[in-house]
Protein backbone atom coordinates (compact mmCIF):
# COMPACT_ATOMS: atom_id res chain seq x y z
CA UNK A 1 0.00 0.00 0.00
CA UNK A 2 2.97 2.71 1.01
CA UNK A 3 4.39 1.67 -2.53
CA UNK A 4 1.73 3.99 -4.42
CA UNK A 5 -0.12 5.51 -1.50
CA UNK A 6 -3.25 6.69 -1.67
CA UNK A 7 -4.11 6.40 2.16
CA UNK A 8 -5.56 10.24 2.70
CA UNK A 9 -7.56 12.35 0.35
CA UNK A 10 -4.44 14.08 -1.09
CA UNK A 11 -3.77 10.46 -2.86
CA UNK A 12 -0.22 11.60 -4.27
CA UNK A 13 0.42 7.97 -5.07
CA UNK A 14 3.99 8.28 -4.49
CA UNK A 15 6.59 5.26 -3.63
CA UNK A 16 7.17 5.85 0.23
CA UNK A 17 9.17 2.66 0.62
CA UNK A 18 12.08 4.15 -1.88
CA UNK A 19 11.97 7.30 0.22
CA UNK A 20 10.02 9.32 -1.61
CA UNK A 21 7.45 11.94 0.37
CA UNK A 22 4.24 12.80 -0.40
CA UNK A 23 2.15 15.95 0.39
CA UNK A 24 1.84 14.74 4.28
CA UNK A 25 6.46 14.38 4.34
CA UNK A 26 6.31 10.92 5.52
CA UNK A 27 8.41 8.04 4.31
CA UNK A 28 7.69 4.46 5.00
CA UNK A 29 9.23 5.02 8.43
CA UNK A 30 7.28 5.06 11.57
CA UNK A 31 8.34 8.69 12.87
CA UNK A 32 6.25 9.38 16.60
CA UNK A 33 6.82 13.20 18.53
CA UNK A 34 5.33 12.12 21.71
CA UNK A 35 3.48 8.46 24.05
CA UNK A 36 2.34 9.30 27.21
CA UNK A 37 -1.01 9.93 29.22
CA UNK A 38 -2.35 13.24 28.34
CA UNK A 39 -5.01 14.89 30.60
CA UNK A 40 -6.20 17.37 28.51
CA UNK A 41 -8.87 15.18 26.29
CA UNK A 42 -12.28 14.83 26.72
CA UNK A 43 -13.47 13.60 30.39
CA UNK A 44 -14.71 10.41 29.18
CA UNK A 45 -11.74 10.09 27.54
CA UNK A 46 -8.93 11.32 29.87
CA UNK A 47 -10.87 9.92 33.20
CA UNK A 48 -8.23 9.85 35.98
CA UNK A 49 -5.41 8.90 34.78
CA UNK A 50 -5.37 10.08 31.30
CA UNK A 51 -4.93 9.10 27.54
CA UNK A 52 -2.37 7.07 26.23
CA UNK A 53 -1.46 9.07 23.27
CA UNK A 54 0.75 8.80 20.34
CA UNK A 55 1.79 11.61 18.53
CA UNK A 56 2.26 10.87 15.56
CA UNK A 57 4.39 13.04 12.75
CA UNK A 58 3.35 14.95 9.76
CA UNK A 59 0.03 15.11 8.57
CA UNK A 60 -1.75 15.17 5.40
CA UNK A 61 -3.41 18.91 6.27
CA UNK A 62 -2.02 22.19 6.15
CA UNK A 63 -3.55 24.11 9.35
CA UNK A 64 -1.83 27.14 9.36
CA UNK A 65 -2.69 27.72 13.16
CA UNK A 66 -1.79 24.20 14.17
CA UNK A 67 -0.77 23.52 17.78
CA UNK A 68 1.40 20.29 17.02
CA UNK A 69 3.48 22.66 14.23
CA UNK A 70 6.54 21.37 15.48
CA UNK A 71 5.83 17.52 14.21
CA UNK A 72 3.27 17.99 12.01
CA UNK A 73 5.04 19.71 8.42
CA UNK A 74 7.29 18.22 5.89
CA UNK A 75 9.91 19.21 8.26
CA UNK A 76 9.26 16.78 11.15
CA UNK A 77 11.45 14.41 9.07
CA UNK A 78 13.95 16.07 11.37
CA UNK A 79 12.04 15.18 14.89
CA UNK A 80 10.74 12.53 16.95
CA UNK A 81 11.48 8.85 17.14
CA UNK A 82 11.09 5.81 14.37
CA UNK A 83 9.92 2.72 15.48
CA UNK A 84 8.67 -0.39 14.06
CA UNK A 85 5.70 -2.18 14.19
CA UNK A 86 6.75 -4.11 16.81
CA UNK A 87 7.84 -0.77 18.69
CA UNK A 88 4.50 0.63 17.98
CA UNK A 89 2.84 -1.97 19.38
CA UNK A 90 4.87 -1.92 22.50
CA UNK A 91 4.45 1.69 22.75
CA UNK A 92 0.33 0.90 22.99
CA UNK A 93 1.58 -1.62 25.73
CA UNK A 94 3.39 0.57 27.78
CA UNK A 95 0.79 2.69 27.69
CA UNK A 96 -1.61 0.41 29.24
CA UNK A 97 1.21 -0.48 31.57
CA UNK A 98 1.32 3.15 33.26
CA UNK A 99 -2.63 2.80 33.44
CA UNK A 100 -3.66 5.01 30.32
CA UNK A 101 -7.67 4.89 30.02
CA UNK A 102 -7.04 4.46 26.01
CA UNK A 103 -5.06 4.60 23.38
CA UNK A 104 -5.06 7.76 21.66
CA UNK A 105 -3.78 7.72 18.29
CA UNK A 106 -3.37 11.64 17.39
CA UNK A 107 -2.94 12.61 13.57
CA UNK A 108 -2.39 8.96 12.66
CA UNK A 109 -3.62 8.99 8.62
CA UNK A 110 -0.23 8.62 7.06
CA UNK A 111 0.47 5.02 9.41
CA UNK A 112 -2.54 3.84 9.01
CA UNK A 113 -1.40 0.86 7.17
CA UNK A 114 1.11 0.26 9.80
CA UNK A 115 -1.02 0.51 12.50
CA UNK A 116 -3.02 -2.09 10.41
CA UNK A 117 -0.47 -4.44 11.29
CA UNK A 118 0.50 -2.62 14.90
CA UNK A 119 -2.68 -2.78 16.50
CA UNK A 120 -3.42 -6.99 16.07
CA UNK A 121 0.06 -7.53 17.15
CA UNK A 122 -0.15 -5.24 19.77
CA UNK A 123 -3.80 -7.06 20.90
CA UNK A 124 -2.06 -10.17 20.32
CA UNK A 125 0.90 -9.51 23.24
CA UNK A 126 -2.24 -8.62 25.49
CA UNK A 127 -3.41 -4.55 24.58
CA UNK A 128 -7.07 -4.73 26.15
CA UNK A 129 -8.20 -0.86 26.26
CA UNK A 130 -10.04 1.05 23.49
CA UNK A 131 -8.24 2.38 20.53
CA UNK A 132 -9.20 5.91 19.74
CA UNK A 133 -8.74 7.56 16.27
CA UNK A 134 -7.59 11.37 16.85
CA UNK A 135 -7.88 13.30 13.38
CA UNK A 136 -8.57 15.92 11.42
CA UNK A 137 -11.22 14.84 9.91
CA UNK A 138 -9.85 14.94 6.73
CA UNK A 139 -9.71 10.82 5.78
CA UNK A 140 -10.57 8.61 3.10
CA UNK A 141 -13.59 6.32 3.31
CA UNK A 142 -11.52 2.83 1.97
CA UNK A 143 -9.02 4.01 4.54
CA UNK A 144 -11.27 3.82 7.30
CA UNK A 145 -12.78 0.63 6.25
CA UNK A 146 -9.45 -0.90 5.94
CA UNK A 147 -8.97 -0.41 10.08
CA UNK A 148 -13.16 -1.44 10.47
CA UNK A 149 -13.01 -3.64 13.43
CA UNK A 150 -9.68 -1.99 14.82
CA UNK A 151 -10.83 1.19 16.19
CA UNK A 152 -13.16 1.32 19.04
CA UNK A 153 -13.70 5.49 19.22
CA UNK A 154 -13.20 7.75 16.57
CA UNK A 155 -12.45 11.56 17.49
CA UNK A 156 -12.12 13.22 14.37
CA UNK A 157 -12.18 17.10 13.57
CA UNK A 158 -14.68 18.51 11.70
CA UNK A 159 -13.14 22.28 10.78
CA UNK A 160 -14.81 24.03 8.28
CA UNK A 161 -18.20 24.05 6.47
CA UNK A 162 -16.46 26.73 3.75
CA UNK A 163 -14.48 25.67 0.97
CA UNK A 164 -12.98 29.25 0.79
CA UNK A 165 -11.73 28.92 4.18
CA UNK A 166 -10.48 25.48 4.24
CA UNK A 167 -8.09 26.11 1.39
CA UNK A 168 -7.30 29.33 3.01
CA UNK A 169 -6.25 27.74 6.29
CA UNK A 170 -5.60 24.26 6.09
CA UNK A 171 -4.93 23.95 1.70
CA UNK A 172 -7.90 21.44 1.52
CA UNK A 173 -11.31 23.24 -0.36
CA UNK A 174 -12.26 19.70 -0.41
CA UNK A 175 -12.72 19.39 3.19
CA UNK A 176 -15.94 19.99 3.98
CA UNK A 177 -17.25 16.94 1.62
CA UNK A 178 -14.40 14.68 2.36
CA UNK A 179 -15.02 15.24 6.52
CA UNK A 180 -18.61 14.13 6.07
CA UNK A 181 -18.12 11.10 4.28
CA UNK A 182 -15.66 10.09 6.59
CA UNK A 183 -17.31 11.10 9.62
CA UNK A 184 -21.00 8.93 8.04
CA UNK A 185 -17.73 5.91 8.11
CA UNK A 186 -16.83 6.74 11.50
CA UNK A 187 -20.45 6.83 12.84
CA UNK A 188 -21.59 2.92 10.52
CA UNK A 189 -18.42 1.61 12.24
CA UNK A 190 -19.15 2.61 15.50
CA UNK A 191 -22.48 3.34 16.46
CA UNK A 192 -23.87 4.87 19.33
CA UNK A 193 -21.99 6.02 21.72
CA UNK A 194 -21.66 3.57 25.05
CA UNK A 195 -19.97 4.84 28.30
CA UNK A 196 -18.84 2.06 31.35
CA UNK A 197 -19.75 2.22 34.82
CA UNK A 198 -16.91 5.10 35.18
CA UNK A 199 -17.93 7.22 32.53
CA UNK A 200 -15.32 6.01 30.09
CA UNK A 201 -16.05 6.15 26.35
CA UNK A 202 -15.93 2.48 25.61
CA UNK A 203 -16.81 2.90 21.90
CA UNK A 204 -18.33 5.78 19.74
CA UNK A 205 -17.08 8.94 17.75
CA UNK A 206 -16.81 12.23 19.21
CA UNK A 207 -16.92 15.19 16.86
CA UNK A 208 -14.74 17.80 17.66
CA UNK A 209 -15.19 21.44 16.51
CA UNK A 210 -12.16 24.21 17.39
CA UNK A 211 -14.61 27.53 17.12
CA UNK A 212 -11.85 29.83 15.13
CA UNK A 213 -11.62 33.81 15.32
CA UNK A 214 -14.68 35.85 13.42
CA UNK A 215 -16.06 32.38 11.69
CA UNK A 216 -19.31 32.20 13.77
CA UNK A 217 -21.13 32.03 11.06
CA UNK A 218 -18.60 28.60 9.78
CA UNK A 219 -19.30 27.10 13.59
CA UNK A 220 -23.40 27.31 12.88
CA UNK A 221 -23.28 25.46 9.98
CA UNK A 222 -20.95 23.09 11.16
CA UNK A 223 -23.49 21.91 13.95
CA UNK A 224 -26.39 22.27 12.23
CA UNK A 225 -24.96 19.62 9.77
CA UNK A 226 -23.48 17.71 12.35
CA UNK A 227 -27.80 17.61 14.08
CA UNK A 228 -29.26 16.81 11.04
CA UNK A 229 -26.86 14.02 10.13
CA UNK A 230 -25.74 12.39 12.84
CA UNK A 231 -27.66 13.96 15.87
CA UNK A 232 -27.90 11.43 18.88
CA UNK A 233 -25.05 8.60 17.32
CA UNK A 234 -22.28 11.62 18.05
CA UNK A 235 -20.81 13.26 20.85
CA UNK A 236 -19.74 16.90 20.40
CA UNK A 237 -16.78 18.67 21.38
CA UNK A 238 -16.92 22.23 21.20
CA UNK A 239 -13.91 23.88 21.59
CA UNK A 240 -12.75 27.23 22.12
CA UNK A 241 -8.87 27.04 23.16
CA UNK A 242 -7.54 28.60 19.75
CA UNK A 243 -4.53 30.41 20.84
CA UNK A 244 -2.26 31.91 18.19
CA UNK A 245 0.82 29.76 18.34
CA UNK A 246 2.18 30.10 14.87
CA UNK A 247 3.57 32.83 12.53
CA UNK A 248 0.35 33.94 11.53
CA UNK A 249 1.57 37.43 9.70
CA UNK A 250 -0.66 36.62 6.48
CA UNK A 251 -3.46 36.04 8.55
CA UNK A 252 -4.09 38.81 11.03
CA UNK A 253 -7.58 38.09 11.43
CA UNK A 254 -6.34 34.85 13.36
CA UNK A 255 -3.89 36.55 16.21
CA UNK A 256 -6.83 36.97 18.49
CA UNK A 257 -8.51 34.82 20.63
CA UNK A 258 -12.67 33.64 20.67
CA UNK A 259 -14.45 36.39 22.47
CA UNK A 260 -16.79 35.41 24.82
CA UNK A 261 -19.94 36.18 22.81
CA UNK A 262 -18.81 34.22 19.87
CA UNK A 263 -18.11 31.01 21.93
CA UNK A 264 -21.78 31.53 24.20
CA UNK A 265 -23.49 31.69 21.23
CA UNK A 266 -21.99 28.59 19.84
CA UNK A 267 -22.48 27.03 22.98
CA UNK A 268 -26.56 28.28 22.85
CA UNK A 269 -27.14 26.90 19.37
CA UNK A 270 -25.30 23.90 20.13
CA UNK A 271 -27.86 23.46 23.30
CA UNK A 272 -30.93 24.27 20.79
CA UNK A 273 -30.05 21.66 18.09
CA UNK A 274 -29.88 19.45 21.14
CA UNK A 275 -26.49 18.32 20.55
CA UNK A 276 -24.92 16.27 23.40
CA UNK A 277 -21.29 16.65 24.40
CA UNK A 278 -19.10 19.35 26.03
CA UNK A 279 -17.94 23.01 26.09
CA UNK A 280 -14.62 24.29 27.45
CA UNK A 281 -14.69 27.04 30.00
CA UNK A 282 -11.71 30.06 29.58
CA UNK A 283 -8.88 28.68 31.42
CA UNK A 284 -8.46 25.91 28.30
CA UNK A 285 -7.05 29.00 26.85
CA UNK A 286 -3.28 28.34 27.02
CA UNK A 287 -0.01 27.54 25.46
CA UNK A 288 0.39 25.27 28.39
CA UNK A 289 -2.18 22.62 27.20
CA UNK A 290 0.70 22.18 23.92
CA UNK A 291 2.69 19.18 25.04
CA UNK A 292 6.57 19.13 24.32
CA UNK A 293 7.56 16.75 21.29
CA UNK A 294 10.42 15.17 22.61
CA UNK A 295 10.34 11.35 21.74
CA UNK A 296 9.31 10.47 25.51
CA UNK A 297 7.77 6.99 25.56
CA UNK A 298 8.27 5.74 22.27
CA UNK A 299 10.04 2.31 21.41
CA UNK A 300 12.15 2.44 19.15
CA UNK A 301 13.82 0.59 16.25
CA UNK A 302 16.32 -0.34 18.49
CA UNK A 303 13.89 -1.26 21.57
CA UNK A 304 11.88 -3.18 19.56
CA UNK A 305 14.52 -5.51 18.68
CA UNK A 306 14.84 -7.36 21.66
CA UNK A 307 13.00 -10.20 22.98
CA UNK A 308 9.58 -10.59 24.33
Amino acid sequence: MLERCTLCPRSCGINRTKGQLGFCGADDKIRIGLASLHQWEEPCLSGTNGAGTVFFCHCSLRCVFCQNHDISGREAAKTGIITDISGLADTLLSLQEQGAHNIDLVTPTQYSAQLAQAIPLARSRGLLIPIVYNCGGYERVETLKMLDGMIDIYLPDFKYFSSYYAERYSAAPDYFDIAVEAISEMVRQTDIPVMDADGLLRSGTIIRHLMLPGLAGDTAQILRTIASRWGSKVLVSLMRQFTPCTDLADYPELTRRLTDAEYEDACFLMEMLGLEGWTQDAESISESFIPHFDGTGVFSCKQAELPH
